[in-house]
């Protein structure tokens, strides 16, 4: 039996200089996301679209999620697994095309994480288990363009 499960967030502009969007240079790309119970995350369009360095952009918040959800989903099935997990980082890539006028979208994401497990003979499994975390993440379900990933396992102590 499905499940539905829920999400809100809410999402300001705090950009306004005085003029409003009085033309493209007048206001500022910043913005507040508000989650319950959460920090609050500030934001900005990315560097190149005249937005604020210092803040998160959707762009990164989308690798992040993608990142982050098939860490998830692979500890869990590490776990499952009787795999022991002692150290997990991915330096993930994105790819992001720009329209000429305008607009644009990711092209591909690739994950490269680096675990460290305790048994060697557990690399094998622990490697294949990637494959199955992709499936599973929602927030790769929900892509329209490639996650790849590209996992190491070491042995850890």
């Amino acid at each position: 039996m499905s499940k539905e499960h829920h999400y809100t967030s809410t999402t300001t502009w705090t950009g306004n200089k005085g003029e409003g969007t009085k033309d493209y240079m007048a206001y500022a790309r910043d913005f507040e996301v508000y989650i319950d119970q959460k920090p609050l995350l500030k934001g900005s369009a990315d560097a190149p679209f005249r937005g604020d360095i210092t803040r998160h952009n959707p762009e990164d918040l989308l690798l992040a999620a993608l990142s982050s959800c098939h860490m998830l989903w692979f500890l869990h099935l590490c776990a499952d697994n009787k795999i022991i997990v002692v150290n997990y980082i991915d330096k993930a890539f994105a790819k992001m095309i720009e329209n000429v006028g305008g607009g644009g979208k990711f092209t591909e994401v690739i994950l490269n994480p680096t675990v460290e497990i305790l048994d060697e003979s557990q690399i094998e499994i622990a490697n294949s288990l990637h494959e199955l975390a992709n499936k599973k993440c929602f927030i790769a379900k929900s892509c329209n363009f490639p996650v790849l990933h590209q996992p190491t396992c070491t042995v850890g102590k």
